[in-house]
C-alpha cells in the first residue's frame, strides 16, 4: 500500500509540475489569431470601389481594404476548381492534377486525398475549421468533402454554381438540388437567397465559436458566378430597384448580386467585433478568378482596363481583387505592389497562425508573405506560374515584371478589353457611405479607418491606368508565337515586346519548360452517369459511395 500511495503521490506532482505548461499552452492556443477567408465567386477587377470604380457600391469592403493591405499584384488561377486547390493546397495546380477546366458534378474524382489541406495544417495548431458556401473540390465520395477533409462543420453546396434561391444547378443537361447542412440535404433552406444564407451562417459560427480556440472561417461565396438558364443573375428584386442608375440591366442585377454580398462582410465584422473577436483577427478577401465580363458564362463582370476574361491567362483573367486586413499588420492603409499568388496563403496563414514554416513540405508551391506584408517589404516571390495546360495547349508565366503567354482559349474570342469601365468620377464615389457602412463604423471605432482624403489617394494609388486605348497595341497572336508583356509598365498587356527582347522571351520560356517537367497528368475524368441527380431524388449526390444507383419515379425508389 505504501508503494502504491508513493506512486500516487509521484504521479500527482508530476500532473501538477504540468499544470503551468498546460497553461501556456492554453495560452498559445488563445492568442492565436483568428482567420475569416472572404473568396468571392468570379468577381472582376473593376467590380470593387477601392479599384477606381463607383458603378457598384462595396462600402465595406472598400471600408476593410483602405484600413488594411490593398494587393494590387495579386494573382490566382484563371477558373475555379484550380484557383480553390492552390489555396487549399499551397500547391500549383500542375502539381496535384487539377490545372485542366473545372471539376464537373458527376466526375469520379476530387482534389487527391493525398494533399494536406489548410484546415488540416491549422487543426494541428488547435483551430476550430468552418466552411460556409462552396467547396467545388470533389463530393462523389464523401471522403471528399469538407468534413473530412479538415472543417468541423459545413453549411453549403459542394458542385461549381448554383441558383440562389432554389439551390438547383444545371450541369450537362442535368438538374439537381444542391445545398446541404454537414453531409444532409438542407431542404428547409430552399428559397432563402444563397448569399444571405452563407452570411447567416457565417455569423452563426462567430456567435457560437469558444473562443478558448483560435477560428478558421472559410466564407466561399456563391456570387457573383451565375446561375441556371432560366435566370443567370439572380438577386432580390429591391436591390436592383436601388441600382437604377446602371442602365444595362444585366450589368445591373451582377451589381446587385456583389452589392448583397458586400453586406454580409459588414455583419460579418459587425459580429466579429461584437463578440471582442475582430482585435486578433485576420480577415483575406480574394476572389478566385477573373471576371466573366461581356456576356462570358452568361455574365456581367467588369476587368477594365486589364485583358481578357476569366479562363483566359491575360491579366484581366488571373490578376484579383484582393486585400488583407488585420490590426496584427504593422504597415497598412497602402497599396502593395507585393507579388502574391493564392497558393502562398497556405503558409503565410500557417505562419500568422503561429506554425513553423520551415516544418511545412519542402514541395509547396506557396511561400509566407507573412512578415513582408506586415512590414512593406519585397516578398521573396520573384515569379509565378499562371498555369500549363497542354490538352489547350496553353500556359503563361511571370517573372519580374516580364509576363510570358503562350496559346489562348476559345480561338482567341476573349482576347481582348472588355467594360464597362464604370464611373471614374471621384464626385460621384461615395466617402461617406465608406465611413457609415457596417465595416466603417467598425474601423472607425478601432481608429483604423483613414482620413477621407488617404482614401482618396488610396483609390488612386489602385486604380490601373493604360493609356489612351487599345489602339496602341504591338498585337501579339499567342496561337502562333509566344507573346511577351513588361506588365509594371503594361499591365493591360498592350505592347508585344518578344521581338525586342528575344533574350528575355528565351529565358522565360525555358522556365516554363523547368515547370512544365514537373507537372503531373490532368485528373479529368468523364462524367459518371451513376451521378446523374435523377438516381438520388434529383439531388447533386456522393454516388461513389452507394452501392448502385436509385431511379426515384412518383416518389418511389426503383433499382437502376
Amino acid at each position: 500500500m505504501a508503494v502504491r500511495d508513493g506512486f500516487w503521490w509521484m504521479m500527482m506532482r508530476f500532473a501538477i509540475g504540468l499544470l503551468p505548461l498546460l497553461h501556456v499552452a492554453a495560452e498559445e492556443d488563445s492568442v492565436r489569431p483568428n482567420i475569416i477567408f472572404i473568396l468571392a465567386d468570379d468577381l472582376g477587377w473593376n467590380d470593387v470601389g477601392f479599384h477606381g470604380s463607383a458603378q457598384i457600391p462595396t462600402p465595406n469592403l472598400d471600408a476593410l481594404a483602405y484600413s488594411g493591405i490593398i494587393l494590387n499584384r495579386y494573382y490566382v488561377n484563371p477558373i475555379c476548381t484550380p484557383s480553390r486547390s492552390a489555396l487549399m493546397t499551397g500547391k500549383y495546380p500542375i502539381h496535384t492534377g487539377m490545372q485542366h477546366t473545372v471539376l464537373y458534378a458527376m466526375e469520379p474524382r476530387g482534389l487527391p486525398l493525398s494533399e494536406k489541406l489548410l484546415p488540416q495544417y491549422l487543426k494541428d495548431l488547435g483551430y476550430s475549421n468552418h466552411i460556409v458556401g462552396k467547396w467545388h473540390l470533389g463530393h462523389y465520395q464523401l471522403r471528399y468533402t469538407p468534413l473530412q477533409r479538415g472543417f468541423d462543420s459545413h453549411t453549403g453546396f459542394w458542385t461549381g454554381h448554383h441558383h440562389m434561391n432554389d439551390h438547383t444547378a444545371v450541369e450537362h443537361g442535368h438538374w439537381g438540388l444542391d445545398m446541404r447542412r454537414g453531409y444532409d440535404v438542407a431542404y428547409d433552406l430552399h428559397g432563402k437567397y444563397t448569399t444571405h444564407v452563407i452570411g447567416s451562417e457565417a455569423i452563426n459560427v462567430v456567435h457560437s465559436h469558444n473562443k478558448s480556440s483560435p477560428l478558421f472561417l472559410y466564407v466561399a461565396h456563391a456570387a457573383v458566378h451565375s446561375a441556371n438558364p432560366y435566370d443567370f443573375l439572380p438577386a432580390p428584386d429591391e436591390t436592383i430597384a436601388d441600382l437604377g442608375q446602371i442602365d444595362n440591366y444585366r450589368r445591373r442585377k451582377f451589381a446587385a448580386m456583389m452589392v448583397e454580398l458586400d453586406r454580409t462582410v459588414g455583419s460579418l465584422v459587425d459580429a466579429l467585433h461584437a463578440r471582442d473577436m475582430l482585435e486578433n483577427t485576420i480577415i483575406v478577401f480574394s476572389s478566385d478568378n477573373g471576371g466573366p465580363a461581356d456576356g462570358f458564362n452568361d455574365n456581367a463582370a467588369s476587368n477594365w482596363p486589364l485583358r481578357g476574361v476569366k479562363n483566359t491567362l491575360w491579366e484581366g483573367g488571373v490578376r484579383a481583387a484582393g486585400f488583407i486586413w488585420s490590426p496584427l499588420l504593422r504597415n497598412v492603409s497602402r497599396v502593395s505592389h507585393q507579388m502574391v499568388q493564392v497558393c502562398d496563403w497556405l503558409p503565410t496563414l500557417y505562419e500568422a497562425a503561429g506554425g513553423n514554416v520551415s516544418a511545412l513540405p519542402t514541395d509547396l508551391d506557396g511561400i509566407s508573405v507573412w512578415h513582408e506584408l506586415s512590414s512593406g517589404v519585397p516578398t521573396r516571390r520573384i515569379e509565378i506560374l499562371h498555369n500549363i495546360d497542354d490538352i489547350w495547349g496553353t500556359s503563361a508565366l511571370t517573372v519580374g515584371n516580364w509576363k510570358l503567354v503562350k496559346g489562348s482559349h476559345y480561338n482567341r474570342t476573349w482576347d481582348g478589353w472588355y467594360g464597362p469601365a464604370g464611373i471614374r468620377n471621384e464626385k460621384a464615389y461615395s466617402l461617406e457611405m465608406v465611413a457609415n457602412s457596417p465595416a466603417g463604423h467598425v474601423m472607425d471605432q478601432l481608429a483604423l479607418l483613414p482620413c477621407p482624403e488617404r482614401i482618396t489617394q488610396l483609390r488612386r494609388e489602385a486604380t490601373v491606368s493604360c493609356g489612351s486605348g487599345v489602339h496602341m497595341a504591338n498585337e501579339c497572336n499567342p496561337l502562333a508565337s509566344p507573346c511577351l508583356y513588361d506588365v509594371e509598365s503594361d499591365p493591360c498587356e498592350y505592347n508585344n515586346l518578344a521581338d525586342e527582347h528575344v533574350h528575355i522571351l528565351q529565358s522565360l520560356l525555358a522556365r516554363l519548360a523547368d515547370y512544365n517537367s514537373t507537372a503531373v497528368s490532368p485528373s479529368n475524368l468523364e462524367d459518371d452517369p451513376r451521378g446523374e441527380p435523377q438516381h438520388w431524388n434529383y439531388t447533386w449526390h456522393n454516388f461513389g459511395d452507394e452501392p448502385e444507383p436509385k431511379v426515384f419515379l412518383n416518389g418511389n425508389v426503383d433499382k437502376y
